[in-house]
């Protein structure tokens, strides 16, 4: 049965939820074959799959886009949008329409936002309107010209407890999970044990609800990884040897072979 927003928030201290951000079907489809609990369409796209240096170029076009791909391919976990930077908290009837977008036309089943003291309350209409809300607080990437870089926070006791704060805000507002990015591992835990909906973990311990990690990140396809990662293949050293061994066989001329090719004998002499 497809995993419901609602089997999502039901998990909280029960069952620990495995995410996993995907970008196309191929990778949707073989990571809902493992059990995932949810695939993302992160806005990690732009750095994994459109050879930007950040997040912050990604589009709604593009995200409708990867994440249709993903829903396509899709028959369990359940599909997460990734808003991308300024389609939401600039106007609320324009992050409205932008967040439907994603469950209308990509299929998604939820969204999800990187959230402040600015998303409160859109987090409420949004929920109200029937989009579900993953919300995002610690370190998040699109505010990395604010932030100085991709640093850990939460760090202080003040902006610790802002963290905690606006985790309890977002759950009131109806945010059906919250993912928690790169702060320490003892205000991930108490953050957990203060909510009643899951909290899903990146960078942040091993005492959240659930873990997500980047794909590319999981299978090897990154030349860098960040230090709260871990790589469990190494799907970039097998594509390297595949590809080379392709076009050494061309060069050589012993790709296609007899096997690779077809002859149709009345087509003999026609020059």
């Amino acid at each position: 049965m497809p995993t419901t927003v609602k089997d999502i928030r039901n998990m909280a201290g029960e069952t620990r939820i495995t995410m996993m951000t995907a970008y196309d079907a191929p990778t949707a489809a073989i990571a809902d074959a493992q059990g995932l609990d949810i695939l993302l369409v992160g806005d990690s796209l732009g750095n994994t799959s459109l050879g930007y240096d950040s997040t912050l170029p990604v589009t709604v076009d593009d995200t409708v886009r990867h994440t249709a791909a993903v829903a396509r391919a899709t028959e369990n976990a359940l599909v997460v949008a990734d808003m991308p930077f300024l389609s939401f908290g600039v106007d609320d009837a324009e992050s409205i329409k932008n967040a439907g977008r994603m469950l209308k036309e990509a299929g998604a089943k939820a969204v999800k936002i990187e959230s402040g003291p600015h998303t409160v309350e859109l987090t409420r209409k949004l929920t109200q309107l029937g989009i579900p809300v993953m919300a995002h607080l610690g370190l998040t990437p699109q505010q990395v010209n604010q932030l100085g870089g991709y640093t850990r926070q939460g760090t202080t006791r003040d902006s610790a407890a802002a963290i905690l704060d606006l985790a309890k805000q977002h759950e009131a507002a109806g945010a059906f999970s919250l993912v928690l990015e790169h702060i320490p591992a003892n205000l991930a835990a108490q953050v957990t044990e203060a909510l009643e909906i899951p909290t899903i973990g990146i960078g942040a311990g091993p005492d959240t609800d659930g873990q997500v990690l980047v794909v590319d990140d999981i299978v090897g396809m990154s030349d860098w990884q960040p230090p709260f990662a871990k790589q469990f293949g190494n799907v970039r050293a097998e594509m390297e040897k595949a590809i080379s061994a392709y076009a050494d066989e061309v060069r050589e001329g012993s790709f296609p072979g007899p096997e690779h090719s077809h002859v149709e004998k009345d087509l003999d002499n026609l020059y």
